[in-house]
């Protein structure tokens, strides 16, 4: 698509192409516009224009093989056809096609690279989807929420600088595909509106600069203002800056060091529609708020997080059209804008622009080097997810009693309060009232069908399937009132009158009665709830151990809001093994909670 529309007439003509442009890779050629004065864009950058190719991805997480699923492997056409898509042997192929003849080219990423959910870069400390971006040229990251899943020093010294961590090929630095041990990316993550907790100097370089023939175009780097307090990026030492004011104020920083030629690369969601290269009349969602309030120096958003696939043309502040773009997720779409920029003012020549999503089809020869990755990462999982973590002398599963207790949820409470430093006691949703249930497979004391299993024998691959979504253990500090109150929530009626059970594991040290004959909300005394053999007090401050996802309400549960003084511990999947790996572990007794009368 082509942004050739200026300053009063941008209203009228959003309003004429109900916000769409191009569809698949052809481009919508402008009616002209006879009220203009200026030249003619294309004669102009004909005559002082360096050419700029951007090519970008975005929330890849790790989708390195290709997808056969229609969530995964496939995208939609302007005919609701869907075509089958993505893979890293079919980007890397589209990206070279796409960069043949482009004399000035850079690649990058929208943040939510990895933190990846296939198996063989979850697995593998996500140093296959490193590896990868380092093989396509990708030369700089914004920072997504899921890179910071982990830490910042996760981000910053294992993913950036190949730093290892626990044992060399068992937990981290694993042989890539070549051979070699992980040296982490060679490219840069960057992240202007991330900064410790009451800072506002980011933790991360704010913008990259980028030179074509002299000219220099600056790239700003921003993420949702949702990372520090998302449930799986939860992190309680960092802080988030706004967008639009930290743009604003990096534009300034830009133009003082004399760059003219200014993207912003913001991992932020929008929704436009669903075809990948149109935009509806009413695109809506923080991003598109931030394309309408940003500084207009600012010549093309492009954009992620929301998983969407749109090529917006969006008004800046002062009516000027430029492009906002979403290339969907797991590598479906890649977007290419190329600008003009001219020579001497080293402007963007915005009316020039054109920007396309390409749909990663696999009706290319993929790349061979790509396939061997593939194939090598999918060969190293199987062997780490089949090495023992740990031993059981019985069965440990989801399966509840009356009292809503099984003995999965009950020792996945005791893994929560030995991850934490200083808990008092830990709690896990093992039938949450809304959202995703952590607790996701059995571990059976009778051997597997893995040739490396025997019984008792607790796999790696098994441990990851059991329990957890990638959600940190986190200990807060709540009253005891809250842990009465979220006793109580166990128990919630339904608009039909119906109440629902959403019971909640407690751990080891932890008793408590219940009275189902009462009504809903009043089925909890605190004398009849025992931490450590004494009676909860409602007045008191305890110190509480569960999974982020849960303090923040998003299972249902929302008696832990205003909970204090955070303290981020493990991921649940290493919590787990950590706690394994110190057993053997027999089924906790189903005795934590006791209904006084009859359920």
């Amino acid at each position: 698509m082509r942004f050739p529309l200026r300053g009063a007439v941008v209203a009228a003509a959003i309003a004429v192409l109900g916000g769409t442009q191009a569809v698949a890779q052809a481009t919508v050629e402008p009616t002209p516009t006879p009220t203009t004065a200026q030249p003619d864009g294309a004669q102009r950058a004909d005559r002082h224009a360096v050419d700029v190719q951007l090519l970008s991805i975005t929330d890849f997480h790790g989708y390195i093989r290709p997808h056969t699923d229609a969530a995964n492997g496939t995208i939609k056409d302007a005919q609701g056809n869907s075509i089958v898509v993505g893979g890293a042997p079919y980007i890397s192929t589209h990206l070279e096609n796409l960069r043949q003849g482009k004399r000035n080219t850079v690649t990058f990423t929208t943040g939510d690279s990895f933190s990846g959910w296939p198996p063989e870069v979850a697995r593998l400390a996500d140093e296959p989807t490193i590896e990868f971006l380092n093989k396509i040229g990708v030369e700089f990251s914004a920072v997504g929420n899921h890179e910071l899943d982990i830490s910042l020093e996760f981000l910053r010294d294992h993913m950036g600088k190949g730093r290892c961590f626990g044992a060399r090929g068992v937990d981290s630095c694993f042989p890539d595909s070549d051979g070699r041990r992980f040296r982490g990316a060679t490219f840069d993550f960057s992240a202007a509106n991330v900064t410790r907790k009451g800072s506002t100097r980011p933790v991360l370089k704010p913008y990259v600069i980028k030179y074509f023939e002299g000219v220099p175009v600056g790239f700003i780097n921003l993420t949702t203002t949702t990372t520090v307090e998302g449930s799986t990026s939860f992190q309680p030492s960092l802080d988030n800056l706004p967008l639009v004011e930290t743009a604003d104020k990096y534009v300034a920083e830009l133009k003082r060091r004399g760059v003219e030629a200014i993207v912003a690369n913001v991992h932020e969601g929008g929704t436009a529609g669903d075809v990948y290269d149109r935009c509806n009349a009413n695109p809506t969602g923080p991003v598109i708020d931030f394309a309408r309030q940003a500084s207009a120096e600012i010549d093309a958003i492009v954009t992620g997080h929301w998983h969407a696939p749109f090529n917006c043309s969006i008004p800046d502040p002062e009516g000027n059209p430029r492009p906002v773009v979403e290339a969907a997720f797991h590598g479906k779409l890649i977007n290419e804008l190329n600008l003009k920029i001219d020579r001497r003012t080293r402007e963007v020549i915005r009316e020039a622009t054109v920007s396309t999503n390409h749909p990663v089809t696999r009706d290319v020869t993929p790349d061979p080097a790509m396939a061997k990755l593939v194939d090598h990462w999918v060969a190293a999982e199987k062997l780490i997810s089949a090495r023992q973590v740990g031993t059981i002398t019985g069965d440990l599963t989801r399966t509840r009693d009356a009292d809503g207790e099984s003995t999965l949820g009950n020792l996945i409470a005791d893994v929560e309060r030995a991850d934490s430093a200083d808990a008092d006691l830990a709690m896990v949703a093992v039938a949450p009232v809304k959202g995703s249930n952590s607790l996701r497979g059995d571990l059976r004391f009778a051997k597997g069908a893995d040739p490396a299993n025997s019984d008792g024998a607790v796999l790696f691959g098994e441990a990851w399937n059991a329990w957890g979504y990638a959600n940190p253990v986190v200990t807060v500090s709540v009253k005891g009132s809250q842990i009465e109150q979220a006793l109580e929530q166990q128990w919630q009626t339904q608009p039909n009158g119906t109440v629902r059970f959403a019971p909640l594991a407690v751990s080891g040290n932890v008793r408590f009665s219940y009275d189902a004959g009462k009504s809903v909300g009043d089925r909890i005394a605190p004398e009849n709830v025992l931490i450590d053999g004494k009676p909860l007090d409602p007045g008191a401050t305890y110190r509480l151990a569960a999974l982020a996802y849960t303090l923040l309400g998003a299972d249902g549960y929302t008696a832990f809001a205003g909970y204090t003084d955070a303290v981020r511990g493990s991921r649940d999947y290493e919590a787990f093994r950590a706690y394994l790996a110190k057993g053997p572990h027999s089924p906790p007794a189903l005795d934590r909670a006791v209904a006084l009368t009859a359920p």
